[in-house]
């Protein structure tokens, strides 16, 4: 079976993908895949990448290794795998592309994509399932502080509304920190969700479709900084656990949301859905939904899921062969 690999992209999330891309590259089954990897830079130019040691930089780039017609390339193959993160590769419009050309693909369809991408969107269907989630506002930029220190508390974690990896986010004290994190957040998006800071357990549910059932595993993030960032997801050692202490109520009530937010939304093979566990006042607030989650070597999509006895190698077989039923 041939598989194509995208990665790269003209995102903020671009070196993210690179680590998922490697990981992917040297764990996936030779014996069933002939793969194939493509890089895509800021400029979205597409490149064969054929440079393993040096994929964290561009040194192996070369003007023949440019790939001109796209769509005929892509066609050559059975199905395309895009471990592209955020813009352009996490929000629809890849996946719009390949859906017109009826190219088999890893991940949701377009619409699952853009809705799920966009935090602001994302609150709404979630509203409408009647999940709980923490007190927030959707803002452009003609916002007026006093509705937002009206409406919301501090502390406030303010966050672009279309980006991952926590790029862009930011918690504000008072006043001036929120001008200050508004401003930060307007750099990546121009639509910015403002939430209310919960102190809380930061639980993720990785959630695999494999022959029509779904596995889902529960991991936490042990963050000793204030909010899970950047820096503490790919530079700092974060300590996460594949088994956290939970009681079996809260457990059941995680697997439970996912399994209805998964099914009712219409997500494809992968995803990983984040919840907030206020642990004193025992509430439950649901977070986000990622359909790409990351696949890097410390991610915790692939470390909740190949705790599960399958490996990272099978785990890889099992979406790629699922997303083709």
């Amino acid at each position: 079976m041939k598989v194509l690999l995208l990665f790269g992209g003209n995102s903020s999330e671009n070196k993210v993908s690179r680590k998922s891309a490697k990981s992917i590259i040297q764990n996936i089954d030779e014996d069933i895949f002939e793969l194939t990897s493509v890089y895509i830079d800021y400029n979205n130019k597409w490149y064969l990448f054929n440079d393993l040691i040096n994929i964290d930089n561009n040194t192996w780039i070369k003007e023949n290794l440019e790939i001109k017609n796209i769509i005929e390339f892509i066609k050559q193959f059975d199905i395309v795998f895009p471990i592209i993160h955020g813009y352009s590769g996490e929000d629809g419009k890849l996946q719009g592309m390949l859906e017109l050309f009826s190219i088999p693909f890893v991940g949701c369809d377009t619409i699952v994509s853009a809705n799920l991408m966009d935090k602001a969107f994302s609150k709404i269907i979630f509203e409408h399932y009647n999940i709980k989630q923490t007190p927030y506002l959707i803002i452009n930029r003609k916002y007026n502080y006093l509705k937002i220190t009206k409406n919301l508390k501090f502390p406030m974690i303010i966050k672009p509304a279309n980006g991952g990896s926590s790029i862009g986010i930011s918690k504000a004290n008072n006043t001036k920190e929120l001008i200050k994190g508004i401003k930060k957040a307007f750099k990546y998006d121009r639509k910015i969700v403002i939430e209310e800071f919960i102190k809380a357990r930061e639980l993720e549910c990785a959630v695999l479709k494999k022959n029509n059932k779904l596995i889902m595993n529960i991991g936490e993030i042990l963050n000793n900084k204030e909010f899970y960032d950047y820096n503490a997801k790919y530079i700092n050692e974060t300590v996460t656990t594949t088994n956290p202490i939970l009681n079996k109520k809260v457990k059941k009530q995680i697997k439970k949301i996912s399994k209805k937010i998964f099914t009712q939304l219409d997500c494809k093979v992968l995803a990983r859905i984040d919840f907030l566990y206020d642990d004193d006042n025992e509430i439950l607030y649901l977070n986000e939904i990622n359909t790409l989650p990351g696949f890097t070597e410390i991610s915790m999509y692939p470390k909740l899921l190949t705790s599960n006895n399958i490996t990272y190698k099978n785990l890889i077989t099992s979406i790629i062969k699922s997303s083709l039923n």
